[in-house]
């Protein structure tokens, strides 16, 4: 995919969300260089086989060394954004702080990638997704009512609210960077980002719908918005919200004329439904119930693992899922019309690139992809 061909990118390689970020410009074209850390560090540890690494090269510099630390800014001069995820101030004790590279490059869009965010009173502390996520309100209504919430690892807050946030700021960066040849610095934290993510159920509240307690809300509570356990133990999805869908999962379960389930909306009936709903589904296996609900808008599908996502016929018929030199990884997204078949590309060994890219600096020519 070639839509951010042209764009220019250097990684400092780090964990999750920052990774996940260049990944995501990777397969849209840009051309990113990851710095890899020689000798290496622990974000090193998913190795060299790393799907978030995929269509990228990689330099393996010591960013102790005054010289390597050049190299770097060598790079940042020819680049439209930088990517870092270091808590606040180790990118300036590196010599590699936001003013030392706009000084270098003026346009440049200096990402910072953090999960309390580069100010706060909890800017320095550790903490990782749950936390987060648990602090910025994200988590509150993840999972049923009397239970502990819980949300899929990674998904919530460091991509949705920390990678894709992440990747809107520097392409938004590098458009105004474009029109007023000024750059800045973006900073992207999961806790900013997974609170924004909030707005739309915030809006449900506006019109009485959503609560502070457990279980009285359209989002976690009703009987016809939640998993339920099957025969076999796999488990079936059902989220039906609007009336008219409501009323074909009542018609597919033979429920239609009985009055227990009359009221969709009525919280205080919310329990009573669920424990009825929950026995009928245990009544039969999972793929039995995806079968009865094939082809209904009911709303109410198998919750699938990857693997079985990937064989799905939806997920062949999309091109959900490839297998690469990697093994199984989820194709890039979203699509784009009239682009060509897309196969994984590799993900480089570290240090793979470090000579053909110092090799061209030296040179004075440019270490950047030409097509």
């Amino acid at each position: 995919m070639t839509m951010l061909s042209g764009v220019i990118i250097v990684e400092i390689a780090g964990k999750g969300p920052g990774p996940f970020c260049g990944m995501l410009l990777a397969d849209l074209g840009a051309d990113v260089i990851l710095v890899e850390r020689d000798p290496p560090g622990d974000e090193a540890s998913l190795g060299d086989s790393s799907i978030i690494n995929r269509g990228k090269r990689s330099i393996a510099l010591d960013l102790k060394s005054p010289d390597h630390v050049e190299t770097v800014l060598a790079l940042i001069e020819r680049s439209d954004a930088l990517i870092e995820g270091f808590r606040p101030g180790v990118m300036e004790r590196l010599g590699l702080g936001p003013d030392i590279c706009l000084q270098r490059n003026p346009r440049l869009i200096y990402g910072r990638m953090t999960g309390w965010g580069q100010s706060g009173p909890l800017a320095q502390t550790a903490g990782h997704d749950l936390n987060y996520i648990a602090m910025s309100g994200a988590l509150w209504y993840a999972g049923l009512p009397g239970e502990a919430p819980a949300t899929p690892p990674t998904l919530v807050g460091d991509i949705g609210g920390g990678a894709l946030y992440l990747a809107v700021g520097l392409l938004a960066g590098i458009l105004n960077a474009r029109r007023t040849g000024r750059g800045t610095v973006v900073d992207a934290a999961i806790t900013d980002g997974s609170a924004h993510m909030m707005n739309l159920l915030l809006s449900v509240r506006q019109i009485g719908q959503l609560h502070m307690q457990r279980g009285k809300s359209l989002v976690d509570g009703p009987h016809w918005a939640r998993p339920y356990r099957c025969q076999d133990g796999g488990w079936i999805a059902v989220e039906c919200l609007e009336p008219k869908f409501y009323r074909l999962l009542l018609e597919r379960l033979d429920l239609a004329g009985d009055p227990a389930f009359a009221a969709q909306f009525d919280s205080a009936q919310w329990p009573q439904q669920a424990t009825r709903l929950a026995g009928i589904f245990a009544g039969r296996p999972r793929d039995a119930w995806a079968e009865h609900f094939a082809g209904s808008d009911a709303c109410v599908t198998p919750v699938l693992n990857p693997v079985e996502a990937s064989r799905h016929p939806h997920g062949l018929g999309r091109d959900l899922y490839a297998t690469g030199a990697n093994g199984l990884q989820a194709a890039p997204a979203p699509r784009f019309a009239g682009a060509p078949p897309w196969t994984p590309p590799a993900s480089p060994r570290r240090g793979e690139h470090t000579g053909t890219i110092l090799t061209a600096l030296r040179a004075g020519a440019s270490p950047w992809r030409t097509a």
